[in-house]
């Protein structure tokens, strides 16, 4: 197949220039992917968890299938299936965010250590900052979250105008944090991605209004994703501020003790009730105790820092008042690893569907098999599904036809691909068939060509 695929497209080894060529169909072909191939073995250092460190299933599966590499401790290097799929997450957020009126903007990751000690927060926060002193003697950290650093931009620059409010930033960009024992992969990491947001509003009751609208939103996200999460009340911890919600995926492996209400929609982290809370605050039923993976936490900051960097908003008169704020963070790593944590079997992975790497993977004949007489149809049918105006990006060709196409299949199943479509024995027989095999469902049909576009064009792309 990979002969084959190379004679009918020489562009191919003409250089990267010819995937510009907008006249042809660009092929993603298996055997081009950088995977490290020992990371396809269950012996692998990489897989094997050290005495006494606790692992994760999505930290041994993204090993496994070779999405991350560790780096040191807490950082990782993301392969390019992990690349594609952060980037389609990232894009689900930014449509969301920009949809309530979200400004995407990208701050600087070094910050002023005058900043964060004029909020108070250099010691506050303390050993959790990665810092470093320059040539001249300045100090700084390395951005954990950016409340001072845009707080700042704002102040600066003069206040807002009222007919820029409500007035949301946000970045989705590597953040830092010394943790003490990172662990669980991109769970709990000391380097990672996430999306922070921060508003702005001239009165408390448009910061409520905004901080609804963000919370909403959050919960959009997780819609989309098809993940089941919950929203519970939570501690302002050293970001500060009057008013504190956490969104959490509920798993077993999670480092959150959460307490919730089956009863009514209460719910909280047990580090805001006493001890001895048995029920609920709102309608006294019975609290029940889960445990979450933090994927989100939205804060309503008040004045806090806009009264320290005079970040002021101007009314219709002209009148200056100080800022009203909030700030919100998603961590997009860890969503990517705790989608996979909580929705994938031990072996095998399965992505929210709109993120997976490919939506489809086709796997051709074995070489020098019986079915090598369908060579020609795999190519046909490849580029016929290519043709389907949003699947151009989304076709991977498992073309390692020295492998047979079981173990091809294998893994292509612990990839995650949501759909496989195999050209086997069937599609020697008059008409041909396409074995599809839907990943999320274990469905397996046999399609005619037609059969298998009027399926694939029902897949939905990011």
């Amino acid at each position: 197949m990979r002969r084959l695929l190379r004679s009918s497209l020489p562009h191919l080894a003409a250089g990267r220039a010819s995937y510009n060529d907008s006249s042809r169909v660009r092929r993603h072909l298996l055997s081009r992917i950088y995977q490290p191939g020992n990371l396809w073995k269950e012996n692998s250092p990489e897989l094997q968890a050290k005495p006494n460190d606790p692992s994760s299933k999505s930290q041994r599966l993204m090993y496994k299938a070779g999405l991350i590499r560790p780096s040191s401790p807490g950082c990782f290097h993301y392969l390019p299936h992990a690349v594609r799929s952060m980037e389609k997450l990232v894009r689900i957020i930014d449509g969301v965010m920009q949809d309530i009126g979200g400004q995407k903007i990208d701050m600087a990751t070094l910050c002023s250590a005058a900043l964060w000690r004029q909020s108070g927060r250099w010691d506050l926060v303390g050993k959790e900052l990665l810092c470093l002193l320059d040539r001249h003697e300045q100090e700084y950290c390395l951005g954990p979250t950016h409340e001072e650093s845009v707080t700042s931009l704002v102040a600066t620059e003069g206040g807002i105008s009222y007919k820029q409010l409500p007035l949301l930033l946000y970045q989705v960009t590597r953040k830092f944090r010394d943790e003490k024992r990172p662990c669980f992969g991109l769970l709990r990491g000391r380097e990672f991605y996430m999306k922070d947001m921060y508003t702005f509003d001239i009165s408390e009751e448009a910061a409520h209004q905004t901080y609804n609208h963000v919370c909403e939103a959050y919960a959009a996200i997780f819609r989309t994703l098809g993940l089941r999460h919950v929203k519970v009340q939570a501690d302002t911890g050293n970001i500060g501020g009057k008013m504190s919600h956490e969104f959490h995926l509920p798993a077993a492996i999670g480092e959150d003790r959460l307490l919730l209400c089956r009863s009514c929609d209460f719910a909280a982290n047990v580090e805001t009730l006493p001890p001895d809370q048995k029920t609920c605050p709102c309608c006294n039923g019975k609290l029940e105790e889960s445990k979450g993976i933090e994927i989100g936490h939205s804060f309503y900051l008040g004045t806090k820092y806009s009264h320290i960097f005079n970040a002021v908003c101007h009314s219709d008169h002209n009148k200056p008042l100080v800022a009203e704020m909030g700030c919100y963070g998603i961590g997009v790593s860890r969503l990517l690893a705790a989608s996979i944590e909580v929705l994938s079997t031990e072996e095998d992975i399965h992505w929210p569907s709109l993120i997976a790497p490919y939506q489809v993977c086709l796997i051709p004949p074995k070489k020098g098999s019986k079915e090598m007489g369908a060579a020609a149809l795999a190519e046909d049918l490849h580029d016929s599904v290519c043709a389907v105006p949003h699947l151009g990006n989304e076709v991977l060709v498992d073309d390692r036809d020295h492998l047979t196409i079981g173990k091809r299949v294998r893994e292509a199943h612990m990839m995650g691909y949501p759909y496989v479509i195999v050209i086997g024995k069937k599609a020697l027989e008059r008409p041909p068939l396409f074995e599809v095999r839907n990943h999320r469902t274990g469905q397996v049909q046999f399609l005619s060509k037609e059969g298998v576009l009027g399926l694939v064009r029902d897949i939905r792309v990011i």
